[in-house]
Parts: structure tokens; sequence; C-alpha cells
């Protein structure tokens, strides 16, 4: 892969290239496109780890969202700067890194559904159950379209959303360029490839897919476009772009640490421990700051993250020439010699925090609140003769969201889970509550 074919201005939809202006550049539109979006708007409230929090210290996805892409844009400058003199690129900034980081950080989790992971397999187990009933008169849909449901996935939902949905009657959604889209796409393969291929490659993008059928072409387009390398001319499975290994290392970053200062802000975690596991990674001198627990661990958290940002922009360099030739697929973060701190860190949060019994009790409500969801509008949608219930639920379909006379099965479904994983937390409660009777 090259460089200069990798940050592509190009946005997909368009055929001509916009004139470059420096004051406002392509990467920095796309920061902004994302940021109007209404997509990106409704992270406010959907989980990041604490379901319906009334804490106001803790993160949302949004504001997780924000601090990933900050993470983000000093790597990509950080690492920009060397790559410009290293291939001695023309035309290109330092700060063109960090942008395309940036944006593409700020939309890693825009296809999120509601209640977070919980909230995908929620949709994964309801529709396998619902297909399982619907499909005893014949197949529904076919092989490839039916995976991306049962492996119903944020990430491709994202790609749907910034290529799409954002704009629907606009060819190619939001019209971002194909640097930030081929760097937002962590896994750049569809979701059914046969076992056998998979397994000659083993590698960190491989762990789950990055688009579904309906959009398998835009991705094809976008690979095209920056020169992504093809690992199959069998399936559509593409090599990361390089910055995407950055991408993913300032989300896990910054998952790793804030959670655990959200579990303290929360009173999961006991201050004595948090500030242990920050200072074997910060390594400062507490003796020279005074303050309150809480600033404590605001001040071990940033000096935290600096310290592995710097360590993370080295490691990618180190294995620059090995990722532009797609022989590179681990987590920079995983390669880390405060690795093992880190899974410290994800043990303790673990126990203490994601299988705390408030936060699994609304997580195995939300699982309940948007399997029914999508079985009751699926049911709704599919049915040849729908029941009096179902007529009516087709009228709760936003405008956006209804199904046509000339559909198909595939279609269809893709409308119902663009609507459920489209709903915030709170609005998909309230729906179902309504639905249920419980709340009018």
């Amino acid at each position: 892969m090259e460089w200069q074919q990798l940050l592509s201005r190009k946005r997909l939809g368009k055929q001509q290239l916009e004139e470059h202006q420096f004051e406002r550049t392509s990467f920095l539109k796309d920061y902004d496109r994302i940021v109007y979006s209404t997509a990106f708007r409704r992270l406010k409230d959907k989980t990041q780890v604490f379901p319906l929090s009334k804490n106001a210290d803790v993160r949302t996805r949004l504001i997780h969202s924000l601090e990933v892409s900050c993470v983000g844009r000093s790597l990509g400058r950080m690492v920009g700067d060397q790559i410009i003199k290293r291939h001695q690129l023309q035309a290109i900034e330092a700060a063109d890194f960090g942008d395309i980081l940036s944006a593409a950080c700020l939309a890693h989790d825009i296809g999120n559904p509601p209640f977070g992971h919980a909230g995908e397999d929620a949709i994964q187990t309801a529709f396998q159950k619902w297909y399982a009933r619907k499909n005893r008169s014949g197949a529904l849909i076919n092989p490839l379209e039916k995976a991306d449901f049962d492996r119903f996935e944020g990430n491709a939902q994202g790609f749907r959303i910034l290529t799409r949905l954002g704009l629907p009657h606009r060819p190619g959604g939001l019209q971002l360029t194909c640097a930030t889209l081929a760097t937002f796409t962590k896994y750049p393969r569809e979701s059914f490839i046969p076992q056998r291929t998979l397994a000659r490659h083993p590698g960190k993008s491989l762990q789950k897919y990055g688009f579904f059928q309906a959009e398998k072409d835009l991705f094809t387009e976008v690979a095209e476009t920056v020169g992504l390398i093809r690992r199959s001319p069998k399936v559509a499975w593409w090599c990361r772009h390089p910055l995407t290994f950055l991408m993913e290392a300032a989300d896990d970053l910054c998952y790793s640490i804030v959670d655990l200062e959200d579990g303290f802000h929360m009173g999961y975690l006991p201050f004595a421990a948090v500030q242990d596991k920050l200072q074997n990674i910060a390594d400062i001198d507490l003796n020279q700051y005074e303050g309150s627990p809480a600033e404590t661990i605001k001040r071990l958290r940033a000096k935290a993250i600096n310290r592995l940002v710097k360590e993370v922009a080295q490691l990618f360099l180190d294995y620059e020439p090995d990722i532009l030739a797609g022989k590179f697929d681990q987590s920079l973060v995983g390669l880390s010699r405060f690795s093992p701190q880190l899974k410290e860190i994800e043990t303790m949060t673990t126990n203490a925090v994601f299988h705390h019994p408030n936060v699994v009790r609304i997580k195995i409500a939300g699982f309940e609140v948007l399997g029914d969801l999508l079985t009751d509008f699926l049911t709704a949608v599919l049915e040849k003769q729908p029941r009096p219930k179902g007529k009516l639920l087709k009228f709760m379909l936003p405008p956006e969201h209804e199904v046509a006379p000339d559909d198909d099965n595939y279609s269809k479904i893709l409308k119902v889970t663009d609507y459920i994983a489209g709903m915030t937390d709170l609005q998909a409660t309230l729906l179902y509550q309504q639905l249920r009777g419980i709340s009018l």
C-alpha cells in the first residue's frame, strides 16, 4: 500500500475531487459532517458502560467518542510527521493524518445499538429465534444476507449510516472521503466467509465484519480508491487501512483507562485500587500534587493516557513496513510494554464494574427490550397477512423506515434493524413500555 493513495481525498459518491482548501481541508469537513449528523447526536443517550445512568460524571457513547477522537488526532499527528519525512510525501501534512483519525475515531461507535454490546447480542439472538420460526416454509433470504443479521454488528451498521442512511437520497450518504471511511472500517470483510478461508489468515481484523451485503459494493469502491490489499478474490475481504490500527489503539486506550475512572466515580471501585493501577502506568511523583481523590484520579488518568499514546505512536512507526505490506494484523496496545498492567485493569473493571448487579440488571432488561421490539416489527413487516397488531405496528415506523411494496425481504429486515439500532436507550425503553401497555 502507498501513503499517497491511502490518504485519498476523493469522496464516496462524487466523481471529481473537490478543490483543496488549506483553511478547511476535506478531512476537517469529514469531522464536521459527522458532528452534525443525527446518528452522532443520539450517542449522548447510548450506553458506554452504565446503561441509563443518572451520574453526570460517567461517560456516554458521545463523550467516549469525543475522547477517542482527541487521542486519535494526537496519534495521527505524531506518526504523520515521521511518515511524511520517511516517504517524502508531497502535498500532505501531519495534520491530515490527525484529521483523518479524528474523524474516523469520532464515528467509531456511531452504529452501536442501544445498551451497548448487550444490544448487539439482543438483536442477533432475537433475529435467530424469529428466523427459525418464520423460515419453515422456505428461505426468506440467502445465506450471505442471513449472516448479516445472525452476527449483527455495530461496526457494519456504522458504515451503513455513514455511506447510506446519513443522507439516504444522496449517493454515498454523508459523502465522506475514502481515506476516512477506510480508516473507520476496523474489520474490512463481509459477514460470511468460509472458515477454511478465514483460517489462512488469523488476525485482529477478522474477529468481526465491517459492512453488510447491502454496502459491499460501496466498501469495494472505498478499498479500491485508497488501494487496500485484497486478501481473497472470491470473497469481500481486505487488509486494514494502516491508520485503522491507530484508531483501534485510541479506542482501546480510552476505554481501558476511563472505564476504571468511571468505576471509581460510580463507587464500584475503591480509590486506593484505582490509584494503584493508574500509577503503575503513569509513574509520577504524587507527593508533588495536592487535591481530592477525584482530582488525583483525573491527573493519573491523563498522565497514563499520555504515556501510552507516545508508546503506541512509536510502535506504529516500528511496524509500518509490515503494515503497508499487509503482513501485520495485531493490536498495537497488545504489543505495549504496559499490556500486563492494562490486562490487570481489564480484569478488575470486568469483575467489579461490568459484572456488578446494577449494571447487569439493566443490560438484561435492555436485552429483553430490544429483542421484543425487533421480533414485533419483523413479524409485522414480513407477514403476508399481518394480524391487527402488526397492521398497527407498521404505522409506528418513521417514514425513512417504512416498507415499500417492492422491497425484498432483505431490505425489509434492514429497515427494521436500522430503526431498532438507531434508537437511544431511552427511546427503546419508552417504546417498549408503550407497546406493552406499561406506560401510555
